[in-house]
């Protein structure tokens, strides 16, 4: 008897321990440093541990992908199982976790792998219903076209505090010129390629609010339903805020709240707010 596939996937997809346990997804973890000091996200520094220290350390926080063996244990062990193995990952234009990934899979030729490279950064809305489809039986090449076709049709974005984070970590992209610009501003970004691009500038997060509700509502005309997360870097109160106005203006069928951990908060910083969402004529779950 074929068995189910299984979903592998990194630190950043920042979902429900509930849900991580429910479908049993493997999470391989992402490594924050604060100088010497290397901690694997999720596992040995908790979001509120990372965002006290960030804004009171003189040291700024770096990110490294997970060494391939981290993904050569976890691979090995559900091939050995029987187990195909869909694996998904934060973007390549972010991060070089994929390559880690890449590289574990050619080690293991005989497993069966696939490795879905992330286009925007609202990974839990890739992941959820993969392993949801993976355990209604879908078959490994079922699942991987599926989830790639969602993967193009989810909507990001982004209000942050500051761009100098994103400059800080070399993952500011086209937007290097804002640099200086852009003082006491929030930019509002959204992600395209898996790269970050302006949007607006505005002065308050009640603004940032408003735009946002007003993209949301560009990008789901003639949509009945909506299905989104929201995600938020220590600001708390701006999300709920945020997933207020959202449930009044429009019909969700899921929308859920949570923070971003501590590699998201290294290279977004704190203060930012965020919002991926798919309409439901542009991807149906039992697509999958």
């Amino acid at each position: 008897m074929t068995k189910p596939v299984k979903i592998v996937t990194d630190s950043t997809v920042y979902l429900p321990p509930e849900v991580i346990a429910r479908y049993n997804i493997r999470v391989v973890p992402i490594k924050v440093g604060f100088g010497t000091e290397v901690y694997s996200e999720g596992v040995n520094i908790t979001s509120e541990e990372f965002y006290q220290r960030l804004v009171k350390s003189d040291i700024m926080p770096t990110t490294s992908q997970p060494p391939i063996s981290d993904f050569t244990r976890v691979y090995t062990e559900l091939a050995q199982q029987g187990y195909p193995i869909l694996s998904i990952h934060i973007s390549s234009k972010i991060s070089g976790t994929i390559n880690s990934a890449i590289a574990a899979r050619k080690s293991l030729p005989q497993a069966q792998i696939e490795i879905v490279d992330l286009q925007s950064i609202a990974m839990g809305l890739l992941v959820t219903p993969a392993a949801e489809a993976a355990e209604q039986g879908q078959t490994l090449a079922q699942l991987k076209a599926s989830t790639e076709k969602l993967n193009a049709c989810i909507n990001v974005i982004g209000a942050l505090d500051t761009l100098d984070y994103l400059r800080r970590g070399g993952r500011i992209g086209g937007l290097k010129a804002l640099v200086g610009t852009l003082l006491k501003i929030k930019p509002i970004l959204t992600y395209e390629g898996g790269e970050p691009r302006l949007l607006a500038k505005v002065r308050t997060m009640p603004r940032a609010i408003d735009y946002i509700l007003r993209f949301v509502e560009k990008r789901t005309e003639g949509r009945t339903s909506i299905y989104g997360s929201i995600r938020h870097a220590h600001v708390l109160e701006a999300a709920l805020a945020l997933e207020k106005a959202l449930r009044a203006h429009f019909n969700w069928a899921e929308l859920d709240l949570l923070e971003m951990g501590p590699v998201y908060g290294t290279h977004l910083g704190p203060g930012t707010l965020g919002l991926g969402f798919y309409g439901d004529k542009d991807w149906q779950p039992d697509q999958l």
